[in-house]
């Protein structure tokens, strides 16, 4: 079913969590859905990968070692990269991680393209990666209590997915790209329970769910979707406070204000927008230094 149709069917469903469920499931077909059920319960494949992070990027190379290293260092085996027509030496500076098999690439061109790269890395994978963690370059995946992402699932395999809070990081100030890590670069951050900080990124078994809703929920098939405390979830993320005591994520959206405006310059994956200046003041949240 097109996106148009699927919008005006799920728009007529009262609870936003429902409606965004159902606009996922129409956009990716019923007819689909019941072929995607009927293969989950007759392959029992055991997957290859337990964790694995899957994302569109362009331009954003510098960045990438980074990311990479310090999801490695947090459990994850398996990078799922689209590449949306980088022109910044971004396949070279992924090339090792590709040789090694760390990175599966695809060079992904287009306009908006988010969705379709969700799509195509879901279809791809499901049988082979227990949970795949769906995020952007601009943000990390930080367990508070576990020692490792994979540590801090194991608790939920009973559910489809899991929905993990941000933690909106500032410029501290910083005007220029200066040499160093982000994660050294910004260390002041929102307060916790600032509304930026309802979002949420989700981590999902493929198995259960069929696609995204746009890039921060998760349309399933079955089962239930969960909160890093175990609580079941029943209410859009928007509604719900933010949770950074078990696991969150650092969300470098802005960086400096240099880099925020060659953020600007690439336009956004999933819509033909450019981010306004506002976004800047907006994202630019200092009131805590770790």
């Amino acid at each position: 079913m097109n996106k148009v149709a699927a919008e005006i069917i799920a728009g007529v469903i009262p609870h936003k969590m429902t409606r965004n469920r159902w606009r996922g499931i129409l956009r990716y077909g019923i007819i689909n859905a019941i072929k995607l059920k009927w293969r989950i319960k007759h392959n029992h494949t055991t997957p290859e990968h337990y964790l694995a992070v899957c994302a569109i990027a362009k331009n954003e190379g510098p960045y990438f070692k980074e990311w990479i290293e310090w999801h490695r260092s947090q459990g994850v085996e398996r990078f799922y990269i689209y590449d949306n027509e980088s022109t910044d030496g971004t396949r070279e500076v992924l090339q090792p991680y590709i040789d090694s098999g760390i990175v599966e690439y695809h060079f992904f061109p287009g306009r908006k393209r988010q969705l379709a790269a969700y799509d195509d890395c879901f279809e791809r994978h499901r049988f082979d990666t227990r949970w795949i963690a769906v995020i952007d370059l601009d943000e990390f995946i930080v367990p508070v209590k576990d020692r490792s992402i994979p540590e801090f699932l194991h608790r939920f395999e009973d559910y489809a997915v899991v929905e993990i809070n941000w933690l909106v990081y500032g410029s501290a100030g910083a005007r220029t790209k200066t040499e160093g890590s982000v994660m050294q670069r910004f260390r002041r951050h929102s307060l916790p329970g600032h509304k930026l900080n309802t979002h949420v990124k989700s981590i999902a078994d493929p198995r259960r769910v069929c696609c995204m809703i746009g890039c921060h929920e998760a349309a399933r098939i079955s089962g239930k979707p969960v909160d890093p405390h175990g609580n079941i979830i029943t209410t859009h993320f928007g509604d719900r406070e933010p949770q950074q005591d078990v696991i969150k994520i650092n969300h470098y959206a802005i960086k400096s204000y240099e880099e925020f405006l060659a953020k600007r310059s690439r336009g956004r994956a999933r819509t033909n927008s450019v981010r306004d200046l506002g976004y800047f003041e907006r994202y630019d949240l200092n009131d805590i230094e770790e």
